[in-house]
């Protein structure tokens, strides 16, 4: 198998390879694509699908135990038929990782004779029928369900190597999924005015993962119920071994009244914002000035091809033709002290940013200004500096959470009620994780192309939804059923394709 794809991989990339190279042509005023003698047949015998990387995914959900975790997790059905409570979570995932985006795409599916046959069942659910499974629970059915999750994740993780174990990076924000339903039970309205759900997603910067996902009404706190998910995450991750555990958050999740406990775990350092109040201002203006360090931030990228000249700021250039107010940093500095919450029995260490700024009306100067930001933390080795390297470092988690909502769309509401479109987050949230899982059971093979497999594992990781699923999810594959077997026969070439043959090869073995 390994040789005769290797043969076609070759000959596929060295064509596409001829066909883009630079070369000297003849000029022409013609449009390029000229195709126009066009003609479409049915085909009577052969079928295919345009998700081909569907079966190397189902083959790693049998792999990793999830199916089996689910089943003996999750408990809603009286009678399994002709579903089991696995079927129905997994079919809402693989939706999404077949394009789908939202519950009525999975008619597309149930439709589909050659998709069917790709999984080798006689049916898939319909929207309907998901509808009803995810009104099925419960607060605690649905922490079942994200215990099922964790329990295969505890799985996935144990294959890491040693590097894998040093820290584990757990962040949590909260996000508004507006609505546009006038009879969804437990919606309600933001602070913007808007009729929605705020759900609390707990995440793993290490690899991306949602460790757990909370539906709260519209009007709740950001931080609500943060604390609890956040003990559950420390206690997954020190079941699983990690040597450090990191939390992070912005000003909403500074959790004083949990503060005293997690730094009571020798294994705990936690980064979160803390709110500029009048008193920490006080604070920071009577600071000496030799207590201020300038802040040096690392650049974004370093330029590996050669430099170009940078482009006129057009934004800056119309604010300034028309005069608006413009507030420009000039510099920053950084400064600690020693600062205890009310809520807490101990002091910790409060790291502060002073901003200098200029606010500027077209080109005129108005006033210079100074802004404060404030990060408390346990942590007593690292500089201020990286103090605040690390709590910025939890943005990141704004472009994972803009993946859930516009990549696997697992951040909507559909249904009825809070329990229901929380349900219905969990499990299409499954699909980013089957993505996160996916990354992580590639193997690194010992020798000289180890760095190289690792690279790419990361690179995986990095990916972002629809990426992903265009590499190694919608592969054209022609379905075939012989010999007690079912055969995907790849019809297409892509770049990828190696990575995605060597995962086949690591869930055979």
């Amino acid at each position: 198998m390994n040789v005769i794809f290797g043969r076609w991989f070759q000959k596929c990339k060295s064509r596409i390879e001829r066909r883009l190279a630079k070369r000297e042509a003849a000029m022409t005023f013609a449009p390029s694509f000229d195709a126009s003698n066009i003609h479409y047949e049915v085909s009577e015998r052969v079928g295919a699908i345009g998700c081909g990387g569907l079966g190397a995914m189902h083959l790693l959900a049998r792999r990793i135990g999830l199916i089996d975790d689910i089943d003996e997790k999750l408990h809603l059905l009286q009678f399994q038929r002709p579903y089991s409570e696995s079927d129905h979570v997994l079919a809402i995932a693989y939706n999404s990782l077949c394009g789908g985006t939202c519950l009525q795409d999975m008619e597309l599916r149930r439709s589909d004779e050659n998709f069917l046959n790709a999984l080798g069942t006689q049916r898939f659910p319909d929207p309907t029928t998901s509808g009803d499974f995810c009104r099925r629970f419960d607060s605690g059915s649905i922490q079942a369900l994200i215990d099922a999750f964790n329990q295969t994740r505890l799985r996935v993780w144990s294959k890491q190597p040693d590097s894998f174990w040093e820290c584990a990076k757990i962040d949590a924000d909260g996000s508004f999924t507006q609505t546009r339903g006038e009879r969804k039970a437990g919606m309600d309205i933001n602070y913007n005015r808007d009729w929605c759900y705020h759900p609390l997603a707990v995440t793993l910067a290490n690899t991306g993962e949602t460790l757990s996902i909370v539906n709260r009404p519209g009007n709740r706190p950001s931080h609500e119920g943060a604390a609890v998910e956040l003990d559950r995450a420390l206690l997954l991750c020190l079941q699983a071994g990690f040597r450090r555990i990191v939390f992070r958050g912005d000003t909403d999740f500074s959790q004083t009244t949990r503060l005293d406990g997690w730094d009571a775990n020798a294994k705990v350092r936690f980064y979160f914002g803390y709110d500029s109040k009048q008193n920490l201002e006080a604070i920071a203006e009577k600071l000496p000035e030799a207590a201020w360090h300038k802040l040096e931030r690392p650049a974004q990228y370093s330029a590996k091809a050669k430099l170009r000249h940078r482009r006129e700021n057009t934004k800056e250039r119309i604010v300034q033709e028309r005069e608006f107010v413009n507030v420009k940093l000039i510099s920053e500095a950084v400064a600690e002290f020693e600062y205890q919450p009310t809520a807490c029995r101990r002091a910790y260490r409060l790291v502060v940013i002073r901003k200098n700024l200029s606010v500027e009306k077209g080109e005129s100067v108005l006033y210079p200004d100074e802004r404060y930001f404030f990060y408390i933390t346990n942590d007593r080795e690292c500089t201020a500096a990286e103090v605040v390297y690390e709590a910025n470092d939890r943005c990141n988690q704004e472009n994972l959470i803009a993946q859930l909502k516009g990549g696997c769309r697992a951040l909507h509401a559909p249904l009825h009620d809070l329990e229901s479109n929380w349900a219905y987050m969990v499990m299409a949230s499954l699909a980013w994780n089957l993505k996160a899982w996916w990354a992580l059971t590639l193997p690194e093979t010992p020798g000289r192309w180890r760095e190289k497999h690792r690279d790419q594992k990361q690179s995986v990781l990095k990916m972002e939804f629809k990426t992903f699923l265009n590499a190694f999810m919608l592969l054209p594959c022609q379905i075939v059923r012989k010999a007690g077997r079912i055969v995907y026969r790849l019809l297409g070439w892509n770049p990828h394709l190696p990575i995605f043959f060597r995962l086949l090869k690591a869930l055979r073995c």
